[in-house]
């Protein structure tokens, strides 16, 4: 399992932390179950010294992955709403181009479900904010397949530890989180 051998990133740790992204309460998550801290990204991702750094972060693990090459061809996605600011910094920071995914197909213009453009055999690097069951996530893995794209991985930058590496490795793809939710929790 891929958590077991990673080091938790304290910087990432440190950003999240400074800009109030974990809240303590009672919340329901996007997955419907519910949960006394929600980590709120939001706030990670709009102040741009934190999505700057966050975006070198996963910019430098998708060079690192190994079928990763500088000249390689590969497509940023971003499921709406949560990843797409994090989807558009690693965009702009690595020059490639960017997909956006939406939860549903639009049902006026041009009724289309992605912003961007991908064709049969591209890659497409997913970026999350946060990972709870991983069902967003993976929905949208299914339709770019579907759709013929390519989708290896997903880079997190919360991994809640809540399922959602179970749920993408069924489908063979690999969640790559920057912090799980146990590393940001610790005091």
């Amino acid at each position: 399992m891929l958590n077991e051998s990673r080091i938790p990133d304290d910087d990432i740790i440190s950003i999240l932390k400074k800009c109030n992204a974990v809240k303590f309460g009672d919340f329901v998550l996007a997955s419907g179950k519910r949960s006394s801290y929600y980590v709120d990204i939001k706030k990670a991702s709009t102040n741009p010294i934190a999505l700057k750094k966050i975006s070198k972060k996963i910019s430098d693990i998708i060079k690192a992955e190994s079928e990763y090459k500088e000249n390689k061809d590969i497509i940023i996605g971003g499921v709406e709403l949560g990843g797409v600011p994090i989807a558009t910094a690693v965009s702009l920071n690595m020059e490639k181009p960017l997909l956006i995914i939406r939860k549903s197909e639009k049902d006026y213009g041009t009724k289309s479900r992605y912003i961007g453009e991908f064709g049969e055999g591209d890659e497409i690097v997913m970026i999350e904010d946060v990972t709870t069951s991983g069902g967003s996530v993976k929905k949208a893995i299914e339709q770019i397949r579907e759709d013929g794209g390519i989708v290896n991985y997903v880079v997190v930058i919360v991994d809640r530890c809540s399922g959602a590496n179970e749920a993408l490795e069924s489908i063979g793809v690999k969640l790559i989180p920057l912090v799980t939710a146990s590393d940001l929790l610790k005091d």
